[in-house]
């Protein structure tokens, strides 16, 4: 990521150098990141969630960013405000606001569709 066209956008260029850098964000972007398997590339432009569908061969090619979902998450330009999970189909977002506050609790709910089954069965 850099500002160096005056606005924070999302770059891609090959490590370790020296290589073409490849413009990834079109109307700015922040905190960008990596999907595991290196084939999607997410970032913030705003309150908007985009992400990129990428490629490396037989050379590098990226498409065009497209929008996931919007919402007033926590934003910033020295760290990253959300996690992805492993098959990057779920995201953890800190709510705009909320980064300053200390956490008293988190809940977790897994196998929360087959409790849901459980209490209100469709039969």
């Amino acid at each position: 990521m850099s500002d160096e066209s005056s606005r924070f956008e999302v770059y891609v260029r090959p490590f370790p150098g020296p290589g073409e850098k490849y413009s990834i964000s079109i109307a700015g972007g922040l905190e960008p990141v990596w999907d595991r398997r290196g084939r999607e590339l997410f970032f913030r432009n705003g309150d908007q969630m985009m992400v990129v569908a990428v490629s490396t061969q037989p050379a590098f090619n990226a498409g065009r960013p497209r929008l996931l979902f919007t919402g007033p998450f926590s934003r910033s330009t020295d760290r990253i405000n959300y996690e992805i999970s492993p098959d990057g189909e779920n995201f953890v977002m800190v709510s705009a606001g909320e980064e300053d506050r200390a956490a008293t609790q988190v809940n977790v709910v897994s196998n929360w569709f087959e409790e849901l089954t459980r209490l209100a069965p469709t039969k």
